[in-house]
């Protein structure tokens, strides 16, 4: 994957551009509305004092359109900055040798069924929302990932709770892996209990004593069919990545089944979204983004060069 250096580079010379673009726009729009602001109550305040009332709350009404008019504005500000920053982040990660053209659809979601068939969560969802979705190739790996945000009827109050939110991504390799393989943080397993049973009750065992990594013990437990073989399908490489990952940003799921891998990121915050009231021209807020995306991407290729 692209390196830091790399990437700080080209935000300088193809994506701060962009923002700086963004960024005027912005300032342009807050003017145009602190000035209406302060030109009608002027008029309102020289209506009421010279008692002409009925004026005055006729002096509402184009006021009331234009208010209309700039928070539609707004709207689209918020709904355009997103995807046009994506896709020049995609221009870059696109650049490296072994990716195909990279689609992305700032609307779309991983269906549904794909996000149940990973057994991550064992969740009955109520609420299934996704954004920003994009699919490509590495090599001979097709993928696809977006962000989600899940939840179900709680079991014991009248309330949704949470089940997941963040990255999600499927993968699907050439040659099927050797095996099933289920890794889940230890201290979420009181809500995973279920999917655990799910995959128990298909043939799954424990597999924490074939694991020879122990702070990855710690933290994660694992799971998979009777002959997998946990080193082949969970490298090294891979189990330092997620525990990077987790100590910087968040808890990291992960699934195999047959030619099909999932790797769920959460984060609690929304990525990359614009401000309207301070400056969005900042490589942190972009870096944040991109470093989700190389985050997941790393993950399928590591699997990939494992099997």
């Amino acid at each position: 994957m692209a390196n830091t250096d790399n990437f700080r580079i080209f935000y300088n010379q193809s994506i701060q551009p962009e923002l700086v673009r963004l960024d005027k726009q912005r300032r342009q729009l807050l003017r145009r509305m602190f000035f209406t602001l302060l030109l009608w109550a002027g008029i309102a305040v020289l209506l009421f004092y010279l008692q002409v009332f009925v004026f005055a709350l006729y002096a509402l009404i184009p006021f009331g359109i234009y208010l209309y008019v700039m928070t539609t504005r707004f709207r689209k500000f918020v709904l355009t900055f997103k995807p046009r920053v994506v896709k020049l982040i995609l221009d870059f990660i696109d650049d490296g040798l072994l990716f195909g053209d990279l689609k992305y659809n700032p609307k779309g979601k991983i269906e549904l069924k794909k996000f149940l068939w990973s057994s991550l969560f064992g969740a009955r969802p109520a609420v299934y929302e996704g954004e920003d979705y994009i699919e490509g190739r590495i090599g001979d790996v097709e993928f696809e990932m977006c962000e989600l945000r899940v939840q179900e009827f709680s079991r014991v109050r009248a309330r949704l709770d949470d089940v997941f939110r963040g990255v999600f991504i499927r993968s699907k390799f050439f040659a099927p892996l050797k095996g099933a393989m289920l890794v889940l943080p230890k201290k979420e397993l009181p809500q995973l209990s279920e999917a655990v049973r799910d995959f128990v009750r298909n043939g799954g065992q424990a597999m924490d004593g074939f694991v020879r990594h122990e702070e990855f013990r710690k933290v994660y437990t694992i799971y998979g069919s009777r002959h997998t073989k946990v080193a082949d399908l969970l490298p090294d490489e891979l189990m330092d990545f997620m525990l990077q990952y987790r100590k910087k940003k968040g808890e990291v799921y992960l699934s195999l089944f047959g030619k099909n891998c999932y790797v769920a990121l959460s984060s609690k915050k929304d990525i990359l979204e614009p401000k309207l009231f301070q400056s969005n021209v900042s490589f942190d807020l972009v870096r944040e983004f991109y470093e989700d995306i190389d985050a997941a991407l790393f993950m399928v290729m590591a699997l990939d060069r494992s099997h």
